[in-house]
């Protein structure tokens, strides 16, 4: 193909960070109007080559061209001028503001010296119409769905000209009906000769919707393949150098006894309208209980509920020895209550500390973090070494800052830490929500293991085989309520996300 038709050029790209070499010599070709998947374990380098290629870090070395042409990246207005645009796994979107301010904010059209919202109303209306995503420029976002919320980010580039969109991983909080939208979606644009590059670690969509697939491993790309030469294990294989797991279902570990009870849980948001409501169920030892639901429908306030930071109007939640209704979120946590937060960077680590630090998070004031009233620096060294080791978190060293990790390995530090403490109930959100197959299957078989020494697990994910493969029980939260209860076993993923968006369909 001649040059001219190569929409993206990366060639021998090289970057390195302290104790890490992120990129060596990668490269990367994309035509014109392709849809071009980019996978890899957590840490083979993929956000890396995105965020060089958006001008968010330079390389140490190696070319880029754009359309034919060399281009040095030294800022996003520099990828932006040259139409590539961004859309980053999370949202960057202002929740207070319409969705037209979000979409021109940076780049408002002006008359004069007056706002033109006119002109940015019409834009806006006329790519819904080319591109199929329409959107009403006047709804705040905070009532928007996650679908229509990054339409949104994908409307946001467009409007400012991108013919080059780089995608990171756009179907992780999305349900089947919203990820066939997007489909949709990325084929209109796909028509109308916008290139697209994403990364996913879905690899059975990445089969589906790539016309080539970049295989990365160890910061170095190790091959080019189209996917109707390949399927997912020879793509898992090429990934990790194993098949690709499954969370399937083993047999049953659930036990007579609840390690929790929830009755009637109900808490109020702005205005007084209940953001979870009459939420009762409960979890025996052994048991993992899948929570369903597109987000933004109660699960993070029924997490910080049960935690003790969000307060309750109604309800009540008991652990075997009795309510912790009075009890503080430290309370809870040492009466025996785990958490993987749903956001590792907000609620989980603190960027900027080592890794040792970050294992102390929450526990500081007890074994092995804490002598008397005093830290424990080697007691809390040797712990974060253990879960380095065990969880495969990739780091030179536990002194280097969370920062420094990649996202799956941030996340197998969060989860390993958590694992490793013992709790009785573990409150987990998201549990693998951006890693790899391999970290993936990992952190799956920990679970299964703590099940079966009697953990009682509350599952939240957004990754619906995982909840249906790793669950002994299945509820839907729609609006703040419960409104199924489902068998794993009888269910599929379809139905079930039929029941997360409020369809009414058969009994499965």
């Amino acid at each position: 193909m001649a040059e001219s038709n190569r929409a993206v050029e990366l060639i021998d790209i090289t970057k390195s960070f302290p104790g890490v070499l992120a990129n060596d010599d990668v490269n990367l070709s994309v035509g014109v109007g392709e849809i071009h998947a980019i996978v890899g374990e957590n840490g083979a380098g993929k956000s890396t080559l995105m965020k060089i290629l958006y001008g968010m870090q330079p390389p140490d070395s190696g070319e880029i061209r754009i359309n034919g042409a060399p281009a040095v990246m030294k800022t996003p207005k520099d990828a932006i001028e040259r139409g590539i645009g961004m859309v980053h796994q999370h949202f960057m979107l202002a929740d207070n503001l319409t969705v037209l301010e979000n979409i021109v904010l940076g780049s408002e059209p002006t008359q004069g010296v007056t706002l033109d919202l006119g002109e940015a109303r019409r834009r806006i209306h006329e790519l819904g119409d080319q591109y199929g995503m329409e959107l009403d420029p006047d709804k705040r976002v905070e009532y928007l769905t996650i679908g229509e919320r990054q339409r949104v980010e994908i409307m946001k580039v467009l409007y400012r000209g991108a013919r080059i969109l780089i995608l990171d991983e756009p179907t992780a909080v999305l349900v089947p009906q919203e990820v066939e939208e997007l489909f949709s979606s990325l084929k209109e644009l796909q028509a109308e000769g916008v290139t697209i590059i994403f990364i996913s670690h879905k690899l059975d969509e990445v089969l589906a919707i790539s016309d080539g697939i970049t295989v990365m491993r160890g910061g170095k790309t190790v091959a080019a393949v189209k996917p109707e030469d390949v399927n997912a294990h020879d793509l898992a294989e090429l990934m990790v150098g194993s098949e690709l797991p499954t969370p399937a279902t083993e047999a049953s570990t659930v036990t007579d006894d609840v390690a929790l009870s929830v009755t009637g849980l109900t808490s109020l948001g702005l205005g007084g309208r209940p953001v979870i409501e009459d939420i009762t169920f409960d979890i025996h030892k052994g048991e993992i209980v899948g929570i369903a639901g597109v987000e933004g429908n109660g699960q993070a306030e029924l997490v910080d509920a049960l935690l003790g930071i969000r307060d309750v109007s109604a309800g009540s939640i008991s652990l075997p020895a009795g309510p912790i209704d009075s009890l503080d979120t430290k309370a809870r946590r040492g009466a025996g209550i785990g958490i993987i937060p749903e956001d590792r960077h907000r609620q989980g680590l603190l960027l900027d500390a080592p890794l040792w630090e970050n294992s102390m998070l929450g526990h500081q004031g007890k074994k092995p973090f804490a002598k008397g009233p005093w830290i424990d620096r080697a007691g809390a060294r040797d712990f974060t070494a253990e879960v380095v080791e065990r969880f495969d978190v990739r780091t030179p060293s536990v002194d280097v800052s969370a920062a420094a990790l990649s996202g799956g390995n941030q996340q197998k530090l969060i989860v390993g830490k958590e694992m490793l403490l013992d709790p009785d109930v573990l409150v987990a959100a998201h549990p693998t929500r951006g890693i790899d197959v391999g970290a993936q299957a990992a952190i799956w078989d920990e679970l299964r293991d703590a099940r079966r020494q009697g953990l009682a697990v509350l599952l939240i994910s957004a990754d619906l085989e995982e909840l249906i493969g790793l669950s002994d029980k299945l509820l839907v939260l729609f609006d703040g309520r419960i409104v199924a209860e489902l068998d794993p076993n009888d269910v599929t993923p379809k139905t079930l996300g039929s029941y997360m968006t409020g369809v009414k369909v058969d009994t499965p």
